[in-house]
């Protein structure tokens, strides 16, 4: 599952990383054609594809980011009811949910499987881009059926452990090891700038 995490984590990246890059590029061109001195070397530059791939490649990163949401807990859920029951029937409650969610997201990667393979066999491509339609349509069975995988996992690892997924918003990553008490502004004598310049002043 390490690998398949750091996959998903790489992708939603990689996807986040180009689209921001190519909407930059575009802006930037788009500026820059309307500088006299630029307007020879960006003459035969055309993005007028640049919108379109950006769009598609925020598609593909909400999909497998709507998974990574299920796996790490970042989705909202309403569960002021549910924390109010019993321990047994909470718990009850909470598999029938996630069996619910695993079902959803199942037929809707069949669905968007079954659109794919149809429109697979059609000569139906983008407007700008002029990519197969298929391809940009794969992120729905692909998203879909990962999101559904993470659903059955996080149900097997609850009836498991009894725990869910939890983010905290709170939480920087890689601030595991710093205490809590810690003083950011000590100075390696373990004095405090303001007692170094009221030292300072009294002398």
């Amino acid at each position: 599952m390490k690998f398949l995490d750091h996959l998903e984590e790489w992708l939603i990246a990689t996807l986040m990383a180009a689209a921001t890059l190519i909407t930059f590029f575009a802006v930037v061109h788009r500026y820059g054609s309307g500088i006299e001195l630029l307007q020879p070397l960006l003459a035969d530059i055309h993005t007028s594809w640049a919108q379109e791939l950006t769009i598609y490649l925020f598609v593909w990163m909400a999909k497998f980011g709507a998974a990574y949401g299920v796996r790490t807990g970042i989705h909202v859920g309403v569960d002021v009811l549910i924390n109010k029951l019993s321990d047994n029937n909470r718990a009850k409650f909470i598999v029938i949910g996630l069996l619910a969610g695993a079902l959803f997201t199942g037929i809707v990667g069949t669905l968007g499987a079954t659109f794919v393979w149809e429109i697979g066999h059609t000569e139906q491509t983008s407007a700008d881009l002029e990519v197969p339609m298929w391809l940009v349509y794969l992120a729905v069975p692909c998203g879909s059926y990962l999101m559904c995988f993470r659903f059955l996992q996080v149900m097997v690892n609850f009836l498991k452990t009894g725990e869910l997924p939890k983010h905290d918003h709170s939480h920087v990553e890689g601030m595991d090891d710093v205490a809590e008490d810690s003083n950011w502004f000590a100075l390696d004598d373990n004095l405090h700038p303001h007692d170094v310049a009221n030292k300072g002043g009294k002398q």
